[in-house]
């Protein structure tokens, strides 16, 4: 799964880099340390163009009566997302990419303890996230939400954890924003082999309070 990530690339290197205009009221950056249910950057693609704007990271399909009327919906499994009454409709229309440095995932030792990793691409550029999004909430207040995308984990990471996001190479951007026609689904696989490294951080990450940079540097203790 992705349930925590880190974004430092500034708001104009995003628009290059996704060729692609700003909203205003985006969040803050750098974020070492961004949960469930805040705003992320995200990109979608339209007449007009790519737009980088702000999408609340919690999908919420259309039938919840409030944001905590059923589960929190941050990320869709790749193999079932076609299927799934909240994200079929979405996985067809509305998909997004969603930049990030890295994410963070954990694993239990044999105490129970969570020990906090974090997994950034081997060649140091960003990643990007696929993902789905859908407008939630009465006309006059209503706003834009999300979910990541995860797959089976690649060989790099399986050992920390089963599951990751899917990460998209700048050649899949625009077949999965809409750009390229149809074949999206070809893009949902786990990152090849020796594409990803990780490292142990201090546990200090385990609070969504934290932040700084430091949450991201390597344990010296491991």
């Amino acid at each position: 799964m992705c349930g925590r990530f880190a974004l430092t690339l500034p708001p104009d290197a995003m628009a290059q880099l996704f060729n692609a205009t700003l909203a205003n009221d985006l969040p803050d950056v750098p974020d070492y340390n961004i949960c469930p249910t805040t705003r992320v950057f995200s990109v979608v693609s339209g007449e007009g163009g790519r737009r980088i704007g702000a999408m609340r990271w919690g999908f919420l399909p259309h039938w919840y009566k409030s944001p905590t009327d059923g589960p929190l919906l941050i990320n869709a499994r790749a193999e079932t997302i076609a299927d799934k009454p909240a994200f079929r409709s979405a996985v067809r229309k509305r998909r997004c990419l969603i930049p990030a440095d890295g994410f963070y995932e954990w694993e239990k030792n044999g105490d129970g303890q969570r020990l906090p990793w974090y997994v950034t691409r081997s060649d140091g550029q960003p990643m990007i996230f696929a993902a789905v999004w859908q407008m939630w909430g009465p006309e006059e207040a209503r706003m834009p939400t999300c979910a990541i995308v995860t797959t089976e984990a690649s060989a790099d990471i399986s050992a920390i954890h089963h599951r990751q996001p899917v990460i998209l190479e700048p050649d899949q951007w625009g077949l999965w924003l809409g750009e390229e026609g149809t074949g999206a689904a070809k893009c949902l696989q786990a990152a090849p082999e020796g594409s990803l490294t990780a490292w142990r951080v201090d546990p200090r990450v385990n609070s969504n309070r934290a932040e700084g940079p430091d949450l991201i540097r390597p344990l010296a203790s491991v």
